[in-house]
């Protein structure tokens, strides 16, 4: 088992209490339409717990201060709390340095900030970006963006059936002129877990760097950054119970040296004149402007949840809500799982036919039941599986096999409606 996965050898089968969790998420305990919520659009934002909610709370009413700049005590308060997520990202990544930690507003703003920092002083005309068939539209545009800057070309590595990606194609992708290999830690659309270790290593040997999009992976496995060995590593706050509008680039600290700042004002800088500028050190030069700081509380308080309930724990018991649900959908008639990659993260991608995708989400809705429908932000993904959209259902901590129930049930009345 690599280093991007759950790390469950040799830990103790412990069955999570659901229901202890499901109490501290306040969101869960209302009705829609009558019907008690099933949360079943994790994907695409998870709930919050009381402690991330609490958190925030607190800082606002007790801290509420600018950092860094500041000699009061709520400044040096909120200081050291802003300080201390970025320490608690840090070790959650296992980074060697909080100077590898720079805050940003989510995966697609770090993303952005790689190929404008790094890609447009690195990449000129003939060199390569490689990515896939599978990813995010964040982990597409900005690299179709760099190479229209900078005249490199965008290959794309194509998926099996199964919705794993072709791994001899992608060896046959790599050369010389490859900069970045940029994919998906797991697949937002069919949950697949790409073999990030693999491709690093492979990356690294013809000279190219790595950079994972890991905002569907953090909330559902260890990821460990040195032993993946990958340079670059971006994740999204509210994917992993936090807060929205925080997120976070980790970069190797060499890396990160010789990029250049990516927008100036605020914090970024050590000194200004109109004679020339000093850059801070690393990482404020990439935090320019008055941070997230309530954002970067949260998501430090959402850390704390996640390695409380103990992330082996959360990963054993979304594989057990996974496994029932792909049964449960197969006894169903006309239900097509789309993505049946033998390692998937807890999503499942389907397709009701006859049905459209906006028509079983509406239908699910007035039955209580929360998924999500469209293309995911994954255009690309739905036009290699022949569909316009799919129906996706994705399981976090607090759900349960009674979800993955009212989800059956709830799909029996829509396929009578259509009968």
């Amino acid at each position: 088992m690599n280093a991007g996965t759950a790390r469950t050898a040799g830990a103790p089968s412990v069955a999570l209490d659901v229901a202890r969790i499901r109490r501290m998420f306040p969101i869960l305990h209302q009705e829609v339409h009558g019907h008690p919520l099933v949360y079943l659009d994790n994907a695409a934002t998870t709930q919050k717990p009381q402690q991330v909610l609490e958190a925030i709370d607190r800082y606002y009413k007790l801290d509420n201060a600018n950092v860094h700049r500041g000699v009061h005590l709520l400044s040096e308060r909120a200081t050291r709390a802003y300080e201390a997520a970025r320490e608690k990202v840090r070790a959650f990544l296992n980074a060697r340095s909080t100077k590898e930690i720079v805050f940003t507003r989510g995966t697609t703003e770090a993303i952005n900030l790689v190929a404008q920092s790094w890609g447009r002083a690195a990449l000129a005309a003939g060199d390569e970006i490689v990515t896939s068939t599978i990813e995010h539209h964040s982990n597409i545009v900005p690299w179709q963006i760099l190479c229209e800057q900078t005249g490199a070309t965008l290959r794309v590595i194509p998926v099996e059936d199964s919705g794993r990606l072709d791994m001899d194609a992608f060896h046959g992708l790599l050369n010389e002129r490859t900069r970045l290999v940029a994919v998906g830690h797991v697949s937002n659309a069919l949950g697949t877990v790409n073999p990030v270790r693999e491709i690093t290593e492979a990356a690294h040997a013809v000279g190219a760097l790595v950079l994972l999009d890991g905002a569907q992976a953090t909330p559902h496995m260890h990821v460990d950054v040195q032993a993946i060995g990958c340079d670059f590593y971006a994740l999204s706050g509210h994917k992993m119970y936090g807060p929205t509008g925080i997120g976070v680039l980790w970069a190797r600290e060499e890396v990160l040296g010789i990029m250049p700042p990516y927008q100036g004002g605020g914090d970024m800088i050590s000194s200004v004149s109109f004679e020339g500028t000093t850059y801070n050190e690393l990482p404020y030069r990439f935090e320019a402007g008055t941070p997230d700081i309530a954002g970067a509380i949260g998501l430090g308080a959402a850390i704390d949840f996640l390695e409380e309930t103990g992330i082996e724990a959360i990963a054993r018991h979304e594989h057990d809500l996974l496994e029932y649900a792909t049964r449960r959908l197969g006894e169903l008639d006309k239900i097509r799982i789309i993505g049946t990659a033998p390692e998937k993260a807890a999503v499942i991608s389907f397709e009701v036919q006859g049905v459209h995708p906006h028509d079983v989400g509406s239908l699910l809705d007035h039955e209580g039941v929360a998924v999500r429908t469209g293309h995911h932000c994954a255009q690309p993904t739905m036009e290699r599986f022949g569909v316009p959209a799919t129906t996706r259902a994705s399981f976090a901590v607090y759900n349960s096999r009674e979800d993955v129930d009212r989800l059956v049930d709830a799909l029996k009345t829509v396929l009578d409606i259509f009968a």
